[in-house]
């Protein structure tokens, strides 16, 4: 049942044009002087708020058709439904046809989740978490990482992403990575979402990342981010479906290693590069949408829609190699101090990320592919569970579920307001948070997300997924 402030919110909405209505779990908008336009939906539970902001910008999303050719064809969005920055809120799906959105995606291409996991206990962890802690803060912000790549290997990187760098380092490894197993990296390859490796070129990066010859040290490699990503250790506390967790390799009571991370600054440079390209080629005489989404059509500009595609998956592929890198990392630092331990991939996937799916593409921005069969994996926040499940290639939702459990509180009021509540109201009593900055603690409180078992039963009832295991967090570095 609704609260009569979710009431007052949709009387108000319906004032300013937009038709929202809220049945069994999900809310349906669009604007009333767009009856051509999809319906959006939201899958969300009843008790859950819902800011006019974020239903404003999904309605407009659903309303971002290029008037020279270029349709959307469904709109929804996953239970971390918020507003968005840049005019895009977090947890949109869309699909399309004869044209794609770089605004849809942004400029955190490919921001993705990767979850290890060990046969190591909690109590074998914590004895030795001080030393391990002290070497994972040299290489995650004190730049002791050695991350030194040959220009072939950062061109290959670019153009192919893992396969790519996986191919020049087999040929000769270089920095840390010379003492890391290659043939465990190469095993691991088909438990990445297609496998790493995507269509991109070089012609699309940075030119300092891809010289002619030499020596390549990005500072960008290798590196968290900022905002909601994060490296958290958790430990398996529950396992739901003992079959397919044992497929997968997961045992209750191992450690895990969760990874959410993305393209760093070659996402913002390419990403900005097409948000302004977009606007560029708008037809002249044509006015702009008011939503300021400039779609790219086939019609017009197929080659655009072609050079578009390529550059995202050249950031793409840069953000699946980071990800394995911090993975590394990590795993060379576990057996620098537990000894010798496999700790192997469960999986890596994407958020932010265009994809061929149907008769056109689907964009995900805040949310992940959740096909038939595939791992998905969603955290919660650095106070509450993780959640390891298996997609169930719901059509209805454009086979996606949620990237995590959503903002409830902006980082901006909780910069604020923050330092003046007690670590019980922030919902970090307990809570062990690597950072070398104090306001991050805060920004990325508990008490800034929604609670992560609403988000995700409402994707069971409806059929998305199924929770495989519960994660608990141990501890969490955030840059």
């Amino acid at each position: 049942m609704q609260s009569k402030n979710i009431s007052r919110l949709l009387r108000a909405l319906a004032r300013q044009g937009l038709d929202v209505q809220y049945n069994n779990q999900s809310y349906s908008a669009r604007w009333v002087d767009s009856p051509d336009a999809p319906i959006a939906e939201v899958l969300l539970p009843a008790s859950f708020p819902v800011e006019a902001k974020a239903l404003k910008q999904l309605a407009n999303l659903a309303n971002a058709k290029h008037p020279k050719g270029g349709n959307i064809c469904h709109v929804c969005a996953t239970p971390d439904f918020h507003p968005g920055d840049a005019g895009v809120a977090i947890g949109s799906v869309v699909q399309t046809s004869g044209q794609v959105i770089p605004a849809a995606v942004g400029s955190d291409i490919n921001c993705g989740m990767r979850l290890h996991v060990a046969d190591l206990s909690a109590e074998k962890f914590l004895a030795r978490r001080d030393r391990f802690v002290e070497l994972m803060k040299g290489d995650f912000f004190f730049g002791k990482r050695d991350v030194t790549m040959a220009a072939r290997t950062m061109k290959a990187l670019f153009q192919d992403g893992v396969t790519g760098w996986l191919d020049s380092m087999l040929d000769k490894s270089t920095g840390n990575f010379v003492r890391s197993d290659i043939n465990q990296i190469a095993t691991e390859i088909d438990r990445i979402f297609l496998n790493g490796s995507m269509s991109g070129h070089i012609k699309w990066a940075p030119q300092e990342l891809v010289p002619e010859s030499g020596l390549v040290r990005d500072g960008g490699l290798a590196t968290i981010g900022g905002g909601n990503h994060f490296v958290e250790v958790q430990w398996v506390e529950q396992i739901t479906n003992p079959k397919l967790a044992y497929r997968w390799g997961v045992k209750k009571g191992q450690l895990a290693f969760m990874i959410h991370s993305g393209s760093r600054n070659v996402g913002k440079y390419i990403g900005g590069m097409w948000r302004d390209w977009a606007r560029k080629l708008w037809s002249e005489g044509l006015k702009y949408p008011d939503s300021r989404l400039f779609p790219l059509s086939s019609i017009t500009h197929p080659e655009s829609v072609t050079d578009y595609l390529e550059a995202e998956a050249t950031a793409a592929n840069y953000a699946f190699v980071n990800r394995l890198l911090l993975a590394e990392l990590l795993r060379l630092r576990l057996r620098q101090v537990y000894g010798d331990l496999e700790a192997p991939l469960v999986y890596d996937l994407p958020h932010n990320i265009t994809l061929p799916e149907g008769q056109g593409w689907v964009t995900r921005k805040g949310a992940c592919p959740a096909h038939v069969g595939q791992p998905v994996i969603i955290p919660g926040s650095m106070g509450t569970p993780s959640y390891l499940l298996m997609g169930l290639g719901n059509s209805d939702w454009c086979c996606s579920a949620s990237h995590g459990a959503g903002r409830l509180r902006s980082r901006f009021d909780l910069s604020r307001k923050g330092n003046r509540e007690s670590e019980d109201k922030l919902g970090l009593t307990g809570v062990d948070c690597i950072t070398l900055r104090a306001e991050r603690r805060i920004e990325e409180a508990p008490a800034a997300y929604k609670p992560i078992a609403p988000v995700i039963d409402v994707q069971v009832r409806a059929g998305l997924v199924q929770v495989v295991a519960r994660m608990h967090p141990i501890l969490t570095f955030k840059a």
